[in-house]
């Protein structure tokens, strides 16, 4: 067999090695980032939010809570009280509380900084599942740091 038959071959069976494997790269890049979510089980709109959350990609997993284990969870992984939403996420190691939007969670995971996580504190209306966003309230996603204290990491404007 000559060099160039052999190079024929190897393409060919790589390309088909690619297509073969590519189905699973494309499931595989559908289950993003494992993010738990700790909720009230009578909780519309952390349903809402979480169903956002799927249909971006996230693998979500979700933990029924009652209101006082619910809030001292959040109070013993760092959310300050004037931060505090209904539900609260844990992804890669960093608390998500509240209506917090996609693309400022993926935004965190990529800059990796060194902080508790991120914060909506109550419920916004407007906010990723709190109704339409086409009449959002002016709201700001907060950046928790490690001793407590907060600053603003995102701003949304009212629609």
């Amino acid at each position: 067999m000559t060099q160039d038959a052999l190079s024929r071959r190897a393409i060919l069976i790589g390309g088909a090695a690619l297509l073969a494997a590519s189905p699973l790269r494309t499931l595989a890049q559908g289950f993003g980032p494992a993010i738990h979510v700790m909720k009230d089980p009578n909780c519309g709109c952390c349903s809402a939010w979480i169903e956002i959350l799927e249909n971006d990609g996230f693998a979500v997993t979700t933990e029924p809570s009652p209101g006082t284990l619910l809030m001292r969870y959040k109070l013993d992984n760092g959310i300050p009280q004037e931060m505090v939403s209904y539900h609260t996420g844990r992804v890669d190691g960093y608390m998500i509380e509240g209506h917090v939007p996609v693309a400022e969670i993926r935004r965190m995971l990529d800059e990796r900084p060194d902080a508790v996580g991120l914060a909506v504190p109550g419920m916004p209306y407007g906010s990723p599942g709190m109704g339409p966003e086409n009449e959002r309230e002016a709201y700001e996603v907060f950046l928790v740091r490690r001793d407590g204290s907060t600053e603003v990491y995102a701003s949304y404007s009212a629609a």
